[in-house]
């Protein structure tokens, strides 16, 4: 049976746990990673590969935010469940260890308010895991997207790439251009996937990933 689901509603949610839900069934999946039909990979499987299982940490991107897209965003019916001081926002794109995907899909407790309170102008998609793992597992998570992306032209939503934009230096950008912690060490290898990138950008990556991202020819 399908499912419409609408950008920002809390059937997004529904929809994220019914797919952890299902990945769990195979006992093999030990990490999960959701991400958008515009993300790429930025590192060959081998790396992303030895990366997430080698982490001690899951990456839910969990941060305040002051103002009308962060906390203006909250609604006080919320509480006592969830208090302001709690609420949380960050990236949609998670990546995650069987343990804490097995505590969001069991979740009784905080989804519900989401689904009751959380409407419109909410953005459920953006608030609910970081604000629940910020709660529940803060100690496990890094507070951190293993996806890039870009803000820096402003708007609602991150800038697009066209294949023109797609450069060896941009990819390398990419892969190596900030600082973060990985498993208690400083390293500039903080994203294994990119995004948004269009289909016309598609030829120039293929041709790019062999040297640069290290991929088989």
């Amino acid at each position: 049976m399908m499912h419409d689901v609408q950008w920002g509603n809390t059937n997004i949610i529904e929809a994220e746990r019914r797919l952890l839900a299902n990945a769990l069934l195979d006992i093999s999946n030990q990490r999960f990673v959701l991400l958008s039909e515009s993300c790429i990979p930025i590192f060959n499987f081998s790396t992303v590969y030895t990366y997430l299982m080698n982490s001690t940490k899951n990456h839910v991107d969990s941060y305040v935010l002051d103002g009308p897209v962060g906390n203006g965003r909250y609604n006080p019916r919320m509480r006592p469940v969830i208090k302001i001081e709690q609420w949380r926002k960050g990236s949609q794109w998670f990546e995650m260890d069987r343990d804490l995907a097995i505590e969001v899909v069991s979740d009784q407790e905080y989804f519900p308010v989401f689904q009751k309170y959380c409407k419109r102008q909410c953005y459920a998609d953006e608030h609910y895991l970081p604000t629940f793992v910020s709660m529940k597992h803060s100690e496990r998570n890094s507070k951190r997207s293993l996806t890039w992306v870009d803000w820096s032209r402003g708007g609602a939503h991150p800038a697009k790439f066209l294949r023109r934009e797609v450069t060896v230096e941009f990819l390398e950008r990419m892969r190596s251009g900030s600082k973060c912690v990985y498993n208690g060490n400083s390293t500039n290898t903080c994203f294994l996937f990119a995004r948004k990138f269009l289909p016309s950008a598609l030829e120039r990556l293929l041709r790019f990933a062999p040297k640069v991202m290290h991929f088989n020819s």
